[in-house]
């Protein structure tokens, strides 16, 4: 009888490291923060801009006061508009991240799944083999060869 060896926790650490979801997570890991920032930048330079042609680009100023006073650091303030500018920060992104990555990348998934589908719905043609000049002579004289057997008397 041969007793299994438990994996040391080293081998362990090293299987999960090997495996392909930990590289894969990585790799959009990497990808995701070099994303971000051109999401960043169009939102900043972009969309930004459009939003504060419209209202205001800075929401932090925006509060309520819940106490008497609050002038200078006294009193119970509700910082509303920094948590509504963060909102609208994240809407913002989340549509730039949708319509520029997530939209046309489902769009080229779903043709390149209509064309496999299109191409698994088209018969396989089945390739003729091509006859050299020799198969075709060869043809020729077994046909002739029938032709004349049955034709003659036997001579």
């Amino acid at each position: 009888m041969t007793e299994e060896k438990e994996p040391t926790v080293w081998e362990g650490f090293k299987a999960f490291l090997m495996r392909g979801n930990v590289v894969d997570l990585a790799v959009a890991v990497v990808i995701g923060a070099a994303f971000t920032n051109i999401v960043n930048a169009v939102v900043k330079g972009i969309i930004s801009p459009v939003v504060g042609a419209i209202g205001t680009q800075n929401l932090d100023h925006y509060s309520s006061c819940l106490s008497s006073s609050c002038k200078g650091g006294d009193g119970i303030q509700l910082m509303w508009g920094s948590v509504l500018g963060a909102a609208l920060q994240f809407l913002i992104t989340a549509a730039v991240v949708y319509f520029l990555m997530v939209l046309p990348m489902a769009k080229y998934l779903a043709r390149v799944e209509a064309r496999k589908k299109a191409k698994e719905g088209t018969p396989e043609v089945i390739p003729i083999p091509e006859q050299t000049e020799v198969d075709v002579l060869k043809e020729i004289r077994d046909a002739l060869v029938a032709q004349r057997g049955s034709g003659h008397d036997g001579r």
